[in-house]
Parts: structure tokens; C-alpha cells; sequence
């Protein structure tokens, strides 16, 4: 099976939303997010370049659990000190997070105030990488020793990259964007094949023990990842649902777009028009958009 094209990504996420105006507050605010527009219940918001976040209000929205839907979505930083400034502001503010040493990635996490996961994160490959065994996940240390890769993070280390004077109110850099989402589903096997089988992500492994599975594009450690943590079946979530609404998979053209709905119309899935690309949802009823916008 010819696979998905290895310049795919995630683009924006969309949320629905119960209180916009406190949503707003704190994405920009406090993760340092621009608002580019807003017409009445939406706004779009980025980091400079294309859309990464769609809120919606609805304000008789619910917050359900036990369903399928968002467990976080990825903020990828380009540096460690654009992780040291968003985390340090957070600190100042006490606003809850749990910083983590994933070895080959540096993060920390957190909820939005509607408990929407958030992941902050950026790339230190120079520290080691992941490995699954197909039932665990590890981290190798560059020096060849084993952690099991949520390690409490060196905050003092993080923080010796800020610079005197640092703005620790500053803006997410431009770089920024959505570097992977992670899902949960009811079923890692539906979910790898629907993500890797129909998609074309290539499947960088199911973790069974830890309930969990990977899929990327062009090599990447993952751009989504599911796990059935709400429990084995956990049932799509109902339309009145706050929390995800869709993530964006974004293919490099047309071409390869037509490669992947081609894949889709054939396994049976039937795609609807959006105003991003075309809509889809998983076994699961996460959104899906394919789209060529926010390249």
C-alpha cells in the first residue's frame, strides 16, 4: 500500500467551547496564541502563520467522559527556551502543569480551563529516542541507558535558557505549530487500522500494555496517537459534546489529497465537503479534515 505522503501533518484543531471570552483569555494570554478573527461564536487563532485553533461557543455544551474524543493536542516549540518562556509564565501565574522528560522530546502538560488536554513540547533527538517493543514504550538515552520515558523534566536546566530580560509575556513564535494530536478511541486495532490501513499513516507501533498506538508521516516519532484510556469500546461522544470537534491532516497538494480520499471512498468511507478540505470521522467519530490549507 502506497502510504500517505511524508510531507502530511496535523494542522488545526477545533474546539467546541462552552465560554468563549474565558477560552480566549487564557489561550491567548497565557499560551501566548494571536487571535486572528473572530465573527460571532468563532474564533481562529495562530502563532503567525496558518490557522492552528478553531473555537466554537456553544455555551449548553457538556463535558462528557468515558468517550472517545481529545485526550490532548501538541503545541510543537522550535527551542527549548520558547518552552522555558511558556512554562515559566505558567509557573508565575501557578497555573497548573506537570512538566515531563519524555528524553527525546522536552514538555510539559496541562487543561485548558473547560479541561481540554494540552501538550508544550519541543525536540531534543540529542538526548535519545523512543522505542515499543509492541507492548511497552521506552526511551534510550544517548548514552545507551534505558528510562521509561516520563521522567520528571530539569526545570532548573529548561530555565537556564532564558536570557536576561527575556519577555516572558511574549507571544508563541511564529515557528510554532500542531505538532501531533492524541485521541481516544475504543479500540487500538480499529484505530491503527482506520489511521495506517485506510489514512496511510505509518504505524510506529501499538503498545498494548500501555494501551496505546502511533502512527506518523515521514519518519516522525508521531503525529497522532490514541490510546483507550476511557476504556475498551468507550462510545463516540454525543454532538452536544464540548471538546473536539476536528483536527486537520494537511497534504502538501492536490495529488496527494486525491491519494488519500481515493483510499477512503474505497475502504467505504464516505467524505463530506468542509470548509477546510473534506470531512471524515474515525470508528470512533473523531473529525477528521483533509485538507492542502495551512501548508
Amino acid at each position: 500500500m502506497e502510504g500517505i505522503h511524508p510531507l502530511a501533518h496535523i494542522g488545526a484543531v477545533a474546539l467546541t467551547v462552552k465560554d468563549l471570552e474565558r477560552s480566549l483569555e487564557f489561550y491567548q494570554r497565557l499560551m501566548g496564541f494571536r487571535l486572528y478573527r473572530r465573527k460571532e461564536n468563532v474564533a481562529h487563532l495562530g502563532a503567525g502563520g496558518p490557522d492552528l485553533l478553531v473555537l466554537r461557543a456553544n455555551p449548553t455544551a457538556r463535558r462528557y467522559h468515558g468517550t472517545s474524543g481529545l485526550y490532548h493536542f501538541a503545541v510543537l516549540l522550535p527551542n527549548r527556551r520558547e518552552l522555558a518562556r511558556v512554562t515559566a509564565r505558567l509557573f508565575k501565574v501557578r497555573y497548573p502543569n506537570y512538566p515531563t522528560d519524555h528524553i527525546m522530546t522536552k514538555t510539559t502538560y496541562l487543561d485548558d480551563p473547560e479541561g481540554n488536554g494540552i501538550e508544550l513540547y519541543c525536540e531534543s533527538p540529542e538526548d535519545g529516542e523512543f522505542a515499543v517493543d509492541g507492548n511497552r514504550f521506552y526511551a534510550r538515552r544517548a548514552d545507551g541507558t534505558w528510562s521509561d520515558g516520563r521522567e520528571p523534566l530539569d526545570l532548573e536546566a529548561l530555565f537556564a535558557h532564558l536570557r536576561p530580560g527575556d519577555d516572558l509575556h511574549a507571544p508563541l513564535p511564529p515557528e510554532a505549530r500542531i505538532g501531533h494530536i492524541h485521541l481516544h478511541v475504543g479500540n487500538l486495532g480499529q484505530a491503527m487500522r482506520f489511521y495506517h490501513d485506510v489514512l496511510g499513516f505509518d504505524n510506529k507501533g501499538l503498545m498494548r500494555d500501555f494501551r496505546m498506538g502511533m502512527v506518523s508521516a515521514g519518519g516522525y516519532h508521531h503525529h497522532i496517537g490514541f490510546n483507550t484510556w476511557q476504556g475498551e469500546g468507550a462510545p463516540p461522544a454525543p454532538p452536544d459534546a464540548a471538546g473536539l470537534r476536528w483536527f486537520s491532516v494537511v497534504l502538501p497538494d492536490e495529488e496527494a489529497l486525491e491519494a488519500v480520499l481515493g483510499r477512503v471512498q474505497e475502504a467505504g468511507f464516505v467524505p463530506e465537503k468542509h470548509f477546510e478540505g473534506w470531512l471524515l470521522r474515525d470508528p470512533f467519530g473523531n473529525g477528521v479534515v483533509l485538507t492542502v490549507h495551512g501548508s
